[in-house]
């Protein structure tokens, strides 16, 4: 069992992650600003599903089952100084990065959203490395990134596992392989920071040698584990906002509250799909397997399947009867695309995906149905937008009044 830091811990994916891992036995503390909540407080939006003081939380888990996860309120990106003296005090074996900033629309909504998604992404990322090369310390350091790195580009080709090798031609027609990143191509500016991320792994793993695996992550949907599910006090966040919402999830939710599913532009844009579940289990297996090779960044695709957003539309127009609204992209991406992602290591290790066909979704919705009075409603529409040219995805007053 190990000793784990998990930053970013009281977050949608790091709050679970961090329940998974005490349970299964290892040394857990939290570190974390509590930032995603005053967010909240700032777009006057909120979690569908109430969410605890992080000292509730804690406690709770502890009355549930006897484990202790501790915790460090201390904004990683800032204080420097705080940050490296935990370090210094806990030795952690891994430290799990979720100290990021992470929604693409949010990061896009205006100049503010922009620099401080560059300022706490970045400074967040680079004081991790910077302390752990300077203490010296045998660390693993597992980060959580996207998929959006990869941008979403319909050449039919399978996106690899962070690595592409390539051939160059020589001057006297030789040709020399060589292995590269695969080349990224953010769609925001949250994106680009997760891209920026790549390199400042790459340097340090080159330079200092530091254990490092970046998890590039396909859209959560679900809201509970198995962990989450033990008390109401440890219930895992619901985002269904037009900034944090992640698409399925605002769909059950919409279809809750008797809104339209709102599909953006052709809804023919495929993404990759992750139950919550999934990501604890694929976090705790990425802790318990670290990369050999220590001047090599391990880069693992953490998904499960793909779809387009009409075709999830349509499977829950299927399951509630909710009408669907085509309304405005406000993103700048392709109208239309394929996607085909590599995900053999994690399936190698032993995951078993949970799937749509599975019919999960279901508890998704359950949960949006018992909290769907605290809908905000007037926090549904995507309003964030790419460039001026873009427009707000609001759907017709008429069009919600008859749904």
């Amino acid at each position: 069992m190990k000793n784990v830091l998990v930053v970013g811990g009281d977050g949608f994916c790091g709050w679970p992650t961090a329940l998974h891992l005490s349970q299964l036995g290892h040394s857990v503390t939290i570190v974390d600003n509590l930032s995603r909540r005053r967010i909240d407080d700032d777009l006057g939006a909120n979690s569908l599903t109430p969410i605890q003081p992080i000292d509730v939380r804690i406690a709770a888990w502890h009355e549930a089952t006897g484990k202790t996860i501790g915790f460090e309120h201390i904004d990683v990106a800032l204080e420097y100084d705080r940050f490296e003296a935990l370090l210094a005090a806990l030795k952690p074996d891994t430290v799990i990065h979720f100290a990021e900033q992470r929604a693409a629309p949010y990061s896009m909504k205006g100049i503010s959203e922009k620099r401080y998604t560059v300022d706490n992404n970045i400074g967040a990322t680079h004081n991790l490395l910077a302390a752990i090369t300077n203490l010296n310390l045998d660390t693993h350091i597992v980060h959580l990134g996207t998929m959006g790195v990869y941008g979403y580009d319909d050449d039919g080709m399978e996106i690899p596992e962070g690595y592409l090798k390539v051939y160059i031609p020589g001057d006297e027609k030789q040709i020399f392989q060589r292995e590269i990143l695969y080349p990224t191509n953010p769609g925001s500016v949250y994106h680009m920071t997760k891209s920026m991320d790549q390199i400042l792994f790459q340097f340090y793993a080159k330079n200092d040698h530091l254990r490092i695996t970046d998890l590039h992550q396909g859209i959560v949907w679900g809201t509970q584990t198995e962990e989450t599910k033990l008390d109401d006090r440890l219930m895992n966040r619901f985002d269904y906002d037009g900034d944090y919402g992640t698409v399925l999830n605002r769909f059950l939710m919409q279809s809750a509250v008797g809104h339209p599913l709102t599909v953006h532009g052709t809804g023919g844009q495929t993404r990759a799909f992750i139950h919550i579940q999934d990501t604890v289990k694929c976090l705790a297996l990425a802790v318990e397997n670290p990369p050999q090779e220590r001047n090599k960044v391990k880069i693992l695709n953490q998904m499960t399947e793909t779809h387009t957003v009409r075709h999830l539309a349509g499977l829950v127009a299927d399951a509630t009867g909710a009408p669907v609204a085509n309304v405005e992209n406000p993103r700048n991406e392709a109208a239309e695309n394929g996607l085909r992602v590599s995900n053999e290591t994690f399936i190698s290790l032993g995951l078993q995906p949970i799937t749509l066909a599975q019919g999960l979704c279901e508890e998704t919705q359950q949960i949006a149905q018992r909290f769907a009075d605290r809908c905000r409603m007037d926090m549904i529409p995507c309003v964030s937008t790419w460039t001026d040219n873009q427009r707000p995805g609001l759907v017709p007053s008429s069009a919600v009044a008859a749904a």
